[in-house]
């Protein structure tokens, strides 16, 4: 691939960063806060806006509505804030997991009110979006059962059925539905969504507009994702990804930490569908979805996104024509050494090459520590938060 048609495609590589990712985050066994974490829809969008110039990619903001809208604030005005920070409000994420009524689940829960809920918590979500200019409507569930015989499961299958299906259609006809899958957690013995098939299968039923999005972090060990990902892509029901690594489960560990060959594996398939197959690969939505426990917030955030670059354009490098000839004749070791002749092929200096033409600072991460950034916002965070008497900045507040 020439040069010019690889900046092309980096040109068109968009990533969002969630607004959670710039908080306080945890595990269910507690927290490690960190004093320059954002606490404010304002700050996140602050620290978002930072990225976004250092890396030039990442021109949107996944927000979640229970965690960055509160009452009394619009969204139009959250919008505008994003708006003079350089980036927008990307993927709306409703919650419908964190309140007590959805203790036995939200869609699929037995208590019509648990389901009423969920209908007013969607129908506000979707007005969000539209205020906010939003395009996607991103759902992870939790709903599931923990013990045999707690509930029916075709009961609940049915009940989420027609709960996408309406929600899918009071949707704008330029908002797409993303319907995320998990095998596990918190739901323990059935998960209502567990894997990409049933992601699948709800998406056909809600309607045209519903696709299925991929979570790195959520399969069970041993998953050939990419296989699921060209399955997706052949069918035309790709919505888009969350991106993490994991060693175990749902770590939500920064990308390629752990098997940044597995990532690229991804994004080859991406780029075969594209230019072997004649997919349409262009509306597919890149998110991150990781928890920075222990990473300072924004470097880890750098550090995913200049990975991710890295990942994809080793990918556009497979010379597909020679690997398609080595699959021809059934030549095994010739194909794999396609992709590993690529995945060993360093793009740092092309990568360096492609910000410099953007007048983008070679090296993200050095520019943003010499920035001064991080010291700024420390200082004025730690002051913002003994002046409002925050305890402690949280992301689910």
């Amino acid at each position: 691939m020439k040069q010019d048609q690889l900046f092309s495609l980096l040109d068109g590589f968009h990533i969002e960063t969630p607004s959670w990712g710039y908080a306080d985050t945890g595990t269910r066994f507690g927290k490690f806060l960190q004093p320059a974490a954002a606490a404010t829809i304002d700050e996140k969008l602050a620290d978002a806006g930072m990225v976004h110039r250092l890396t030039g990619c990442c021109p949107t903001v996944a927000v979640h509505v229970l965690w960055d809208f509160k009452p009394g604030v619009s969204p139009k005005e959250i919008a505008q804030t994003a708006k003079r920070n350089g980036v927008k409000i990307g993927s709306i994420n409703p919650n419908l997991f964190q309140d007590q009524i959805y203790k036995f689940g939200s869609a699929c829960s037995p208590d019509p009110a648990a389901r009423a809920e969920a209908d007013i918590h969607v129908a506000h979500c979707i007005e969000i979006g539209k205020q906010t200019d939003s395009n996607l409507l991103s759902f992870w569930l939790a709903d599931g059962t923990n013990y045999p015989g707690q509930d029916d499961i075709v009961s609940r299958k049915k009940r989420l059925e027609s709960a996408l299906k309406s929600w899918h259609d009071l949707m704008p006809e330029t908002m797409t539905m993303l319907v995320e899958y998990k095998p596990f957690e918190p739901a323990f013995y059935a998960t209502d969504i567990a894997d990409w098939g049933m992601a699948y299968l709800y998406a056909q039923k809600a309607g045209p507009r519903a696709k299925v999005l991929v979570d790195t972090g959520h399969h069970l060990p041993g998953a050939n994702i990419e296989q699921i990902v060209a399955w997706l892509l052949d069918e035309n029901r790709l919505g888009g990804f969350h991106f993490n690594d994991r060693k175990y489960a749902d770590d939500d560990l920064t990308l390629g930490s752990i098997d940044p060959y597995a990532v690229f594996r991804i994004f080859h398939e991406i780029r075969t569908a594209a230019e072997v197959h004649g997919r349409d690969v262009s509306q597919i939505a890149y998110m991150i979805d990781q928890s920075h426990n222990l990473k300072p917030k924004i470097e880890a955030m750098i550090q995913t996104v200049t990975t991710a670059q890295e990942l994809f354009a080793k990918a556009c490098l497979v010379d597909r024509e020679m690997l398609q000839a080595a699959q021809a004749r059934r030549d095994l070791v010739d194909a794999e050494e396609c992709l590993k002749a690529a995945f060993r092929t360093d793009v740092t200096p092309l990568l360096s090459e492609w910000r410099v033409r953007h007048d983008l600072a070679a090296d993200p991460m050095a520019a943003y520590r010499a920035s001064g950034y991080i010291e700024k916002i420390t200082t004025e965070r730690v002051d913002a938060r003994k002046e409002r008497g925050d305890t402690a900045s949280t992301a689910y507040a």
